[in-house]
């Protein structure tokens, strides 16, 4: 395999990235000038080497993670995501100022195989060592989102007793639509009447 093909099937393994889309990066990348390819490269090292995965939140950090350091964020609210641009797209409302937990992917309908992918015992340790009144499940309303819910809600329900209340995003986000997608209003509506 030549070296463009390689680097194709690499850039294949992107999320949303095809092969035509992958061919245009390549040969974008051919047509720059050297340093410009040495600082993308550097970019790359820089953040394997730097970059850290939260412990709590399991978002990525490079000095502290900003959202499980900070003081004035409220320690009794989680708010249960599936990703970390999800995460963002959440901060970016400014209107939660609780806790996070990145699960890490969705159930696939009848796909047991899929849980082992989510962070699960993370989860169940997360939740019985912090006290929070208030659990937000906000995952996809895509059919996947919808199951993965109903196993958070069932892990909460069997490890906590008495459960703290369990909320998820109001409506307003479009049935199969994605949070990381959504406009900053729609969510900040969400986020607030959620129930």
């Amino acid at each position: 395999m030549n070296t463009i093909q390689a680097l194709i099937n690499l850039f294949r393994d992107f999320p949303t990235v095809g092969p035509r889309t992958a061919g245009r990066f390549v040969y974008y990348l051919i047509r720059q000038p050297k340093e410009k390819t040495d600082e993308l490269i550097s970019a790359l090292q820089e953040l394997k080497n730097k970059i850290k995965i939260c412990p709590e939140c399991f978002s990525p950090f490079e000095s502290a993670c900003p959202i499980c350091s900070d003081p004035r964020r409220d320690k009794n609210l989680l708010c249960v995501v599936e990703k970390e641009t999800d995460l963002l797209s959440l901060e970016n409302t400014k209107k939660y100022n609780g806790l996070y937990f990145i699960l890490g992917g969705t159930v696939g309908m009848m796909r047991k195989e899929d849980v082992s992918q989510l962070r699960v015992e993370e989860f169940k340790n997360r939740i019985k060592k912090n006290n929070f009144t208030e659990i937000i499940v906000a995952l996809n309303p895509t059919p996947e989102g919808k199951v993965t819910s109903t196993l958070i809600e069932n892990i909460i329900k069997e490890n906590l007793s008495p459960a703290p209340k369990i909320t998820r995003l109001a409506r307003g986000i479009p049935a199969g639509g994605e949070l990381e997608y959504a406009d900053e209003e729609t969510l900040g509506s969400a986020l607030l009447g959620r129930n």
